[in-house]
C-alpha cells in the first residue's frame, strides 16, 4: 500500500514538474525575470488536489481582546499615604513663609517694626521651603507618577480610598520591556483563579529591581487576604484587534515573513486551481491557530496540504532554473 502511493507521489510530482518546465519553455522570449516569491504555483486537477491532500477554506472573520501577561507586586500603600503627607506638609509650609515673607516686606516697606536682618532670614526660610517643597514633588512624580498626572480632586478621591483599605494598588511589571506604545484599557488581577477587574492608572516612572516597565493597577475591594507582599499574575487587557483567523498548518514563513497559499480556479478549466503567494501580517496567537491582516475572508486560502505546495513550489523553481542553464 506505501509503495503505491509513493508511486503516486512520484507520478504527481514529474507530472508538475513538466507542466512546469512546458510553461517555462512556452514563456521563454519573456524578459520578465522569475521569482519564487512572486510566481504562481503550477495548475492541479481536481484528482491531484485531492491526492496532494490540498484542503482551502474562507477564513472567518474576528475581533480579539489583545492582552500582555505581566506579574504583579501587591504595594504598601503606607508609603503612599506618607509620600501624601509629606507633600501636604512642605506645601503648607511654603505657603506659610511665603506669607511671613510678604508680611515682614510689608513692614520693612513701611519702616515699621521689621529689620532688613528679619527680612533676610525669610527670605532664606521661603528659599528653603520652596527647594523643599520641589524635592517632594520630584520625589513623589518619581514613585507615584501615575497619580501626580491626575487632577487633584480626583487624586485626593483615590488617596482617601487608599487610606481607608477600599483600594489596594499593585504594580504590574512587563519583563523583558522598557517602553509601552499604548496604554492597556483595564486589567485582571488573576487571585487564586478569580479574574479581579483593576484600573490602570497608569505607567510608572521608577524602575524596580526588574528593570522593566511597569503599571500601576487600582484594585477597588480586592479578596480578602490580598496584602502588600503578594505576587499575582495580571493579564492588560488592550483594544481589539480586528482581522481573520488562520489554522497553523496554513501559515508559512521564510525570509520575506509570513504567508500563505490562496487557490484560484482557471477560468479556461474550471476544474483546474493554481495557488498565488499572498503576505499576510501575524496579529497575535489565538487559540491554536493565529489572527492575521492581509487577505479577505472571502478567499479561499490553503488551510491544508500548503506544506506540500511549498515543496513543489521549491522543486519547480529548480526545474525552471535548471532549463534555463
Amino acid at each position: 500500500m506505501s509503495t503505491s502511493i509513493e508511486r503516486l507521489w512520484v507520478f504527481l510530482l514529474f507530472s508538475i514538474l513538466a507542466c512546469a518546465t512546458q510553461a517555462h519553455a512556452a514563456d521563454g522570449d519573456n524578459d520578465k525575470p522569475a521569482t519564487t516569491r512572486s510566481a504562481d504555483m503550477a495548475t492541479l486537477t481536481g484528482p491531484q488536489r485531492q491526492a496532494l491532500g490540498i484542503v482551502v477554506g474562507h477564513p472567518p472573520l474576528a475581533q480579539i481582546p489583545d492582552h500582555i501577561d505581566s506579574l504583579g507586586l501587591v504595594l504598601d500603600t503606607t508609603v503612599l499615604v506618607a509620600d501624601a503627607g509629606d507633600m501636604s506638609a512642605v506645601d503648607a509650609s511654603e505657603r506659610s513663609t511665603k506669607a511671613e515673607l510678604t508680611r515682614l516686606q510689608g513692614l520693612y516697606g513701611d519702616g515699621a517694626g521689621a529689620s532688613l536682618k528679619m527680612l533676610q532670614a525669610a527670605k532664606a526660610e521661603e528659599a528653603k521651603a520652596a527647594a523643599q517643597t520641589r524635592f517632594t514633588q520630584a520625589k513623589f512624580n518619581q514613585h507615584w507618577s501615575p497619580l501626580a498626572r491626575m487632577a487633584p480632586a480626583e487624586r485626593q478621591k483615590l488617596l482617601t480610598a487608599v487610606a481607608r483599605g477600599q483600594i489596594l494598588l499593585l504594580r504590574a511589571d512587563l519583563p523583558g520591556r522598557h517602553s509601552l506604545a499604548a496604554l492597556p484599557d483595564t486589567a485582571q488581577v488573576d487571585v487564586d483563579g478569580i479574574h479581579v477587574a483593576g484600573r490602570v492608572l497608569g505607567v510608572m516612572q521608577q524602575a524596580d529591581e526588574t528593570q522593566s516597565v511597569g503599571l500601576l493597577v487600582g484594585i477597588a475591594n480586592a479578596p480578602a487576604g490580598l496584602s502588600p507582599g503578594a505576587r499575582v499574575p495580571v493579564a492588560l487587557m488592550m483594544a481589539k484587534r480586528s482581522g481573520v483567523l488562520l489554522p497553523p498548518e496554513a501559515v508559512l514563513y521564510d525570509e520575506h515573513g509570513a504567508y500563505v497559499f490562496e487557490q484560484v480556479a482557471e477560468k479556461t478549466d474550471p476544474g483546474k486551481a493554481r495557488y498565488t503567494r499572498h503576505d499576510i501580517k501575524l496579529l497575535q496567537r489565538h487559540g491554536e491557530g493565529w489572527l492575521v491582516s492581509g487577505i479577505h475572508n472571502t478567499d479561499d486560502i490553503v488551510f491544508e496540504g500548503a506544506g506540500v505546495l511549498w515543496s513543489l513550489q521549491g522543486a519547480t523553481a529548480q526545474a525552471a532554473d535548471d532549463d534555463d542553464d
